[in-house]
């Protein structure tokens, strides 16, 4: 009797997850409880980073030095740095964050989503995460202009036009295709460009 009584309210038990806010998630930082810990938060949620391997390193590096020099006195770029998007109670750190300036906008808070123009993310073995979780994310935050670097497939993946929390266009682009950022219209990029510079 008492055995099947503990059965059935164990079976009844779900799984909580403790959720975090943005808040929260600075004052962990500002204590030191996350150093040394290579974490973001997504959906308040605090989530270990994949480390980065060779390639995905180098495409990042080399696409943002080639975002400076076209964007130069016209935005900042951000490579692995935090924005806050506290509706969804998330601050990721996408691969590359292109942010209006002026830069000193960012020494009291991180950039926000009416500070940005483009995020991008750099994917290898993270690609479902960064078109899922991460574009989600996005959307819920009205990010206009999101694009993930598909380093298997070599392709570029556009999202766009952000509506009630999804994304109403999605492009694949090939290494042939030529983008445009929808803040920098003068600006032409040949998808084959970021993975051979």
């Amino acid at each position: 009797m008492i055995k099947s009584f503990f059965a059935k309210k164990l079976t009844k038990m779900e799984t909580v997850t403790a959720k975090f806010s943005v808040e929260d998630y600075h004052k962990m930082i500002e204590t030191g409880l996350l150093n040394y810990r290579h974490v973001e938060l997504i959906n308040g949620l605090i989530l270990e980073m994949s480390p980065e391997g060779t390639e995905h390193t180098y495409i990042g590096e080399t696409l943002a030095d080639y975002f400076r020099r076209l964007t130069q006195e016209m935005a900042w770029v951000r490579e692995a740095r935090p924005i806050t998007l506290s509706q969804s109670e998330s601050e990721p750190e996408p691969d590359i964050a292109i942010v209006r300036l002026p830069h000193s906008l960012y020494r009291s808070h991180h950039p926000y989503p009416e500070d940005i123009y483009l995020l991008i993310e750099i994917s290898n073995s993270t690609l479902k995460f960064d078109t899922s979780e991460k574009r989600n994310i996005y959307a819920a935050a009205n990010i206009q202009d999101y694009w993930v670097v598909d380093v298997k497939n070599k392709q570029l993946i556009v999202y766009r036009s952000p509506v009630n929390g999804m994304y109403e266009n999605e492009t694949r682009l090939s290494l042939d295709s030529q983008v445009s950022p929808l803040a920098f219209p003068d600006i032409n990029i040949t998808v084959n460009d970021i993975f051979n510079r």
